[in-house]
């Protein structure tokens, strides 16, 4: 009886980290894929392999670390829907919407929870670094807008261009971007970071 049983294992089992490599390649693999499918076969195939290839990353994410960020969950749930609306319709409209929905979704929750005194940034990245109160709140305003930012550009090129060309985009540039926005936000991090407190008896 004085063994603990076996189901309460898992809960003393260490949450396992994604190596930042493994996870960009899991980040780039759907867009790459969806690329390469639309010069193949058009925009509905390409949503199609797309929406396949966003289940397989989200299914490696959790093999590899037993847990999925709320970011590409959200994602991938919007790319579902969007997709199925997409190759059902026949309407690529919808696809082409689903960076604007997303990033506005990502914007509006950021800055709308700084709002209501509730910042999320915290509990999305608290995990890998430690920042001060001033420093979450900087990072959320920052991200907040650079999200909306992106939702506005979305918009802007899909109105805009072909549908190849869009694509394009969404595949080469919308990740680089987003990579150099979150190099910029280094010197912020360093300057606001904040050693976590010791715990009692360490």
């Amino acid at each position: 009886m004085a063994d603990a049983p076996a189901g309460n294992t898992a809960e003393n089992t260490p949450l396992r980290r994604m190596h930042p490599a493994m996870k960009f390649i899991l980040e780039l693999g759907p867009l790459v894929v969806f690329f390469v499918a639309n010069g193949r076969g058009g925009i509905y195939v390409a949503t199609a392999a797309f929406m396949i290839a966003t289940l397989v990353a989200l299914a490696v994410m959790w093999i590899i670390a037993r847990r999925i960020a709320v970011m590409p969950l959200v994602s991938a749930a919007v790319v579902l829907v969007f997709g199925t609306l997409t190759i059902v319709l026949q309407d690529d409209h919808f696809i082409k919407m689903k960076p604007t929905i997303v990033n506005a979704l990502f914007g509006l929750a950021l800055l709308g929870g700084l709002w209501l005194r509730k910042p999320l940034l915290p509990y999305v990245l608290g995990d890998v670094f430690v920042l001060t109160e001033q420093g979450w709140r900087e990072l959320t305003i920052r991200w907040g807008t650079f999200f909306l930012v992106m939702a506005v550009l979305n918009e802007v090129i899909w109105r805009s261009v072909s549908t190849d060309t869009w694509v394009a985009f969404k595949t080469f540039g919308y990740l680089p971007l987003t990579l150099i926005f979150a190099m910029a936000q280094v010197p912020l991090m360093t300057r606001h970071n904040a050693e976590p407190a010791e715990k009692p008896g360490e």
